[in-house]
Formats: C-alpha cells, sequence, structure tokens
C-alpha cells in the first residue's frame, strides 16, 4: 500500500501532531519508499496544475528556441529546456525542464557549470503571466522540500537544520511533462515496451527507475497511470488523488542514509490516455559535498559533489551520451 500522510503539521510549531508526522513520514521512507501526501498548505492544485500546464499549447515554432541542444543543434541550452516525443525509446513523453533562475536569475550561469544554465522559457507574449506562475510554484516547492528535509533530520536524529547548508542554492528542477496515447509507430519493434499487469498487457510510458537524487515531489492530474514496485516485486497504482503529491525517494538519500531510506523503483504505463505530470526534483547545490551522514549504520562514502553525481546519472540518457566529456568532475 501506499501510505498517505497529513504533513500539515510540519507547516507549523513544533507539536506532538507534527512529531507524529515526522514518524509517519520516516515509516514511509523507510518501509514503502513512496507516500503521498496531503495538506491545505500544498502549492499543486487544480488551477496552478492547468495554468503551468498551458505551457503545451506552445505552437512547434514556438518551442522551438526551447529545445535542448541535443535536438536542436544550434541552440545553447544542453540541461535544461524542452525535450520532444522520441521513438524507440522507454519513455514516451514530451516536457520542458526548468531551473532556479525561474525564481532568480542570479541562480543561474556561475562558474560555467552546465548544470547551472539558465533555462529557456517561453516567451511572455506567447503565455502572459506564466513565468510568474512556475516562479511561484517552484519556490513553493523549494519550500516543501525543505521542510520534508528537516524533518527526515529530526528523525535521523540530526540538528534540524542539518540539510538547511547543502541544498540553500540548490539546482532543482521542475518539470512538464505530456504523456500521450502511445502509437504503433513508436515502440520500434521492441517487445520490452510492453508488460502485463492485472491481466492487462499495457504499454509503457516511462520504464521502470529509481530517481538518482533526493526527493521528488510529483503533482498528477487525476490519470492514473504511476506504479511503485512493492518489496515483493509487485506493482501497485499510485493514486493520483486531488489535493496530494506523491513522493518518491531517491537513490542517492537511499546510499547516503545507510539504505535507512529506501528508493523505489517506478515506472509509468499508459491507459489509453493523454496524462500530464509535474514533479520537482529537489536537489542540493552542485557544489554540496556528499560525505558519510553522522548516524548509526550509514556507509562510508568518500566525499564527492552533488554536482559530478548529477552529471554521470545523466550522461546515462542517450540524449545527453555526447556530452560526456563537457562538464570535468570537481574537487570535494
Amino acid at each position: 500500500m501506499i501510505p498517505l500522510i497529513d504533513i500539515s503539521p510540519l507547516f507549523a510549531p513544533p507539536s506532538v501532531a507534527r512529531d507524529a508526522a515526522d514518524r509517519a513520514i520516516l515509516a514511509a521512507a523507510t518501509g514503502a519508499g513512496f507516500m503521498t501526501i496531503a495538506s491545505p498548505s500544498l502549492p499543486a492544485d487544480a488551477a496552478t496544475r492547468r495554468a503551468l500546464l498551458a505551457a503545451f499549447a506552445l505552437q512547434p515554432a514556438q518551442r522551438a528556441p526551447l529545445l535542448r541542444r541535443a535536438f536542436a543543434p544550434g541552440n545553447a541550452a544542453l540541461y535544461r529546456g524542452w525535450f520532444p516525443l522520441q521513438d524507440g525509446v522507454g519513455a514516451y513523453k514530451e516536457g520542458i525542464d526548468i531551473g532556479p533562475d525561474i525564481v532568480d536569475p542570479a541562480r543561474a550561469g556561475a562558474g560555467g557549470d552546465p548544470l547551472r544554465e539558465r533555462t529557456p522559457l517561453p516567451d511572455e507574449a506567447a503565455l502572459p503571466g506564466w513565468r510568474a506562475t512556475a516562479a511561484a510554484y517552484f519556490a513553493r516547492m523549494e519550500q516543501l522540500g525543505a521542510l520534508l528535509m528537516q524533518s527526515f533530520a529530526r528523525s535521523l536524529d540530526l540538528p534540524e537544520t542539518f540539510f538547511d547548508a547543502p541544498f540553500a542554492n540548490g539546482i532543482s528542477t521542475l518539470r512538464l511533462i505530456h504523456y500521450p496515447p502511445r502509437p504503433d509507430t513508436s515502440f520500434g519493434g521492441r517487445e520490452d515496451l510492453w508488460v502485463e499487469h492485472a491481466g492487462q498487457r499495457l504499454y509503457l510510458l516511462g520504464g521502470a527507475h529509481i530517481d538518482s537524487g533526493f526527493v521528488t515531489l510529483l503533482a498528477q492530474d487525476g490519470v492514473a497511470g504511476l506504479q511503485a514496485e512493492d518489496a515483493s516485486g509487485a506493482w501497485v497504482d499510485v493514486p493520483p488523488a486531488e489535493g496530494t503529491l506523491a513522493v518518491n525517494f531517491g537513490g542517492l538519500l537511499e546510499r547516503w542514509t545507510g539504505g535507512r531510506i529506501r528508493a523505489t523503483r517506478h515506472r509509468v504505463v499508459g491507459l489509453g490516455r493523454t496524462r500530464h505530470s509535474i514533479p520537482f526534483f529537489y536537489e542540493p547545490a552542485a557544489d554540496a559535498v556528499i560525505r558519510t551522514l553522522p548516524i548509526p549504520g550509514a556507509a562510508e562514502v568518500a566525499p564527492f559533489q552533488y554536482g559530478d553525481h548529477l552529471w554521470a546519472a545523466m550522461l546515462r540518457f542517450p540524449e545527453f551520451a555526447a556530452l560526456a566529456g563537457v562538464r570535468q568532475p570537481r574537487a570535494a
């Protein structure tokens, strides 16, 4: 089962209710490795989702300047920007990756690091007010990510502010995704893009994987399709209930906590309907140094910079493979 947790107490001062929420969050993180959260303070209401997803109404000519260089060789963006539908691959989706410069332009460009490049954004005239909506949503999701990391810190008997410094000036990503129904021409003859589930033969829109980083906060549009793998290896539907966010924990958080927090594989299956989702990948600064946590059972970690980890993870995707030499590892 995917637990549903009311995290409203996290937005309030210390209390018995907040302690109970902390325990519930840690139980989900160390058990199912997945949870859904609810609170009137969550930012992902239906009106905000519609406003953000208006980006998919852009015409091809309006999207062209937003494409990453892998898909438009003359463009500047390497890491951020628009990605189109691709045939013959496990993920059949299109969308845009947006960085923290949507909130503050000064958070891009430092040191020539491609992980901190500027995000190519839709023209304001094409989508009036969209940038302001995206900036406000990004800022509120960063605040939510910080609250969850503070909850983890309390549960792990660390100072509540332990994770605040590495996440200052983080390189989090807001991603808008459109999954259209998958046409026959998109499979490229690959039978591994089909799965059996509950007696049905379903196609994959996103193959099974764990996220590489820390915490992913996912707003869904009410259309089912997201599934998490439980401890027995069975796939469990993650409910797309209004007023909730799905939360999963990344491989680096699992590694950093010595396996106490569990990174769970998840996938997206197609049900013949158009689906949208809005994941927010809460991430620390590119130069944040990851080292052994001072908690019982944490495996010894040779210090490394988060940006090095993220860049290596990104290069596993085919569209980024040609960028292997663009960013050199930094000294921790």
